[in-house]
């Protein structure tokens, strides 16, 4: 399998896992996404456990890429913790798919321990940003605790999104955040 031919897996598996979860790294259905045979996606991902592990953790590099733009984007904390939200945003846009992550955490007791060590990672990558900025306008302990309350509720947001009412119960929730205080403190 060719490296453009990886990254085409890499793409195509993340958008399944977005979709239908863990489940959705079938190998059989992959290949016939990519127009190969299967046996020929076991040249670079020795088991569903491995192909699940590097999309995982290809998710945490791009997550930590969204909020480093995020940051490079906006003067303020404030305005990071405001724009936070548009980064889940933008995996409902894609047919109500939804954060990798948080697809994988409600299945943590059916994944690999690989996976579920770059789940972690991905919640601690967006904790410990949130309480970066947060820390600039509150305590570092209370910035901590809200940083942990932010992650929750937008991915809980995006998880109620999906269930029920899409984009605009998202953002409907978001600016319920905003207006409470929870986002930009």
């Amino acid at each position: 399998m060719s490296e453009n031919t990886k990254e085409k897996l890499l793409a195509i598996a993340r958008t399944r896992v977005q979709a239908h979860g863990y489940d959705g790294l079938n190998f059989r259905d992959l290949a016939a996404m990519l127009g190969i045979r299967a046996p020929s996606l076991y040249h670079h991902f020795p088991s569903k456990a491995a192909l699940g592990a590097a999309v995982a953790w290809r998710y945490c590099d791009d997550v930590q890429a969204a909020l480093d733009a995020v940051s490079q984007a906006h003067a303020s904390p404030r305005a990071c913790l405001l724009a936070y939200p548009g980064i889940f945003r933008k995996a409902l846009e894609g047919d109500t798919r939804i954060c990798l992550a948080s697809f994988l955490s409600a299945q943590s007791d059916d994944v690999p321990e690989e996976i579920r060590e770059a789940i972690q990672a991905f919640i601690d990558i967006n904790v410990t940003w949130l309480a970066g900025h947060l820390s600039t306008l509150v305590s570092k302990d209370i910035a901590m605790r809200r940083a942990d309350a932010i992650y929750a509720a937008v991915a809980g947001a995006q998880l109620t999104a999906r269930g029920s009412g899409g984009l605009g119960r998202y953002d409907d929730l978001i600016a319920t955040f905003r207006e409470s205080g929870l986002l930009g403190a």
